[in-house]
């Protein structure tokens, strides 16, 4: 819901969780399918610098969350946004219609990121926060539970699998239960 009381015409959704559990390729694929835009917060921190430095044992920009809620503002009070971010903790309540939290196996998960290159603190601090489902924590503490969703990834065959989507959103192109099948791209 809007600031101003108002239902907005498309949905805001915030896909997040421990990086590796499949955020941007959900995000991406779930914009394609209901021409929501898809808002890659780490992409958007680059290109608008809006950090404050780069965090050498983490290996990330620091980012700077008062200029991002500000660059977001106008964005989200319009509705129909994807917004793609490891967290919820600093983001506005009032922004977000649904949180859809992703999860994966801590298997997967550590060749995934090991893979990215992730080594160190910044993968074991990955992995830890996957193990003690920190993300769902937050999560649960900032959406009611008519606001969240807890979706396992997973991959077959080089494929990820959205398995289910039990929200409904006040968006008629938005299916009840959705499957989406796509490439991993990682």
């Amino acid at each position: 819901m809007a600031a101003d009381g108002k239902k907005r015409k498309s949905p805001n959704i915030l896909v997040t969780g421990t990086p590796g559990t499949g955020k941007t390729t959900t995000s991406t694929a779930l914009a394609e399918a209901t021409n929501l835009r898809h808002v890659n917060i780490g992409d958007l921190v680059k290109e608008k610098n809006l950090h404050d430095g780069w965090d050498d044992d983490l290996q990330c920009h620091v980012i700077n969350e008062d200029l991002v809620c500000d660059e977001l503002e106008d964005v989200m009070e319009e509705g129909g946004n994807i917004v793609d971010y490891h967290g919820c903790d600093f983001f506005p309540e009032r922004w977000f219609d649904l949180v859809v939290v992703l999860q994966t196996d801590n298997t997967v998960l550590y060749d995934r990121l090991s893979k990215r290159g992730y080594e160190g603190a910044k993968l074991s601090n990955n992995i830890e926060c996957e193990i003690f489902q920190v993300l769902l924590e937050e999560a649960k503490e900032r959406a009611g539970p008519e606001q969240l969703e807890r979706v396992q990834s997973f991959a077959t065959n080089g494929s990820y699998v959205l398995l289910h989507w039990t929200e409904e959103v006040p968006m008629s192109a938005l299916i009840r239960y959705v499957s989406i099948e796509y490439q991993f791209k990682c």
